[in-house]
């Protein structure tokens, strides 16, 4: 049964519905000063005068060679798109070889599980041919619950506001390093998340938080999670939200790569 709940959300908290315009030959936009101010009242939301974060180069090379742990749920493993769907029916994007493309216009796809706190291992690869700059360039997300986006953006000497780059909590936190590969390179995102929670009494308990591992490199570090991201917008967990919830990816208009990933499940007796 299609989770219509999901896609609602989605819509919501993104304004995105799948489908973008074509690239604008404008100038790019490198940040806004007239969205809303984080709590930390020194930024706004995707602010260009925020610290940019240092070019960091891993020392190592990655290649598909992570194997899924025994205890994980593969959701591709370069073959079929089984574990997934669109947001009008079965998944369209692309299969080449040992990796999905994003196919421009057919829309986000999400899993047709849902998770709650979890490990993923996923890996990406921009598009070769460099188009388009800021945020018209290799644009993507890995949707956390649906609702929680990492950005995946080409951000090889790429300049964009630092909470829209690659590895950031969209609009909310820039990753501690720009960890980027060139394009067409694959690259590895490892994140390790944990889910909000209420009480018994459905009282707000803690946010959501993430860490995340970009190619070898530590991104965010138990990151909190101010709320469901958005673009120029500040969300907040102004009700409560379902434990679970499916892993998502953008389709942004770019032909971004995916291919290896799994996820494991993180169960109560296993956290400290």
């Amino acid at each position: 049964m299609r989770n219509n709940f999901f896609f609602a959300i989605l819509i919501a908290t993104t304004g995105l519905t799948g489908i973008v315009a074509p690239i604008s030959a404008e100038p790019p936009v490198l940040g806004y000063t007239d969205t809303p101010m984080l709590p930390s009242g020194k930024w706004h939301v995707h602010d260009p005068d925020r610290t940019k974060p240092a070019v960091v180069t891993s020392g190592a090379t990655f290649s598909q060679g992570s194997a899924a742990p025994s205890d994980a749920t593969v959701l591709f493993d370069g073959t079929d798109l089984s574990k997934w769907e669109g947001d009008k029916g079965p998944a369209q994007w692309v299969i080449h070889e040992d990796y999905m493309e994003v196919k421009p216009g057919s829309g986000f796809i999400h899993t047709k599980e849902k998770f709650g706190d979890f490990q993923l291992h996923l890996e990406f690869a921009e598009p070769i041919k460099v188009i388009g700059s800021s945020q018209e360039r290799g644009n993507s997300g890995v949707f956390l619950q649906g609702i929680y986006e990492i950005q995946v953006l080409d951000c090889y000497n790429n300049p964009t506001y630092p909470d829209g780059q690659c590895g950031a909590v969209y609009g909310e936190s820039p990753p501690l390093v720009n960890a980027c590969k060139k394009p067409g390179q694959w690259q590895t995102y490892d994140i390790f998340f944990e889910a909000a929670r209420w009480n018994e009494n459905h009282e707000f308990v803690r946010p959501a938080s993430v860490t995340v591992i970009q190619n070898g490199l530590l991104i965010h570090n138990h990151q909190a999670i101010l709320g469901p991201t958005a673009h120029r917008r500040l969300d907040k967990y102004d009700k409560e939200l379902p434990v679970t919830g499916p892993l998502a990816l953008q389709d942004h208009g770019n032909t971004v790569r995916f291919r290896n990933i799994w996820i494991r499940n993180i169960q109560e007796e296993e956290k400290p």
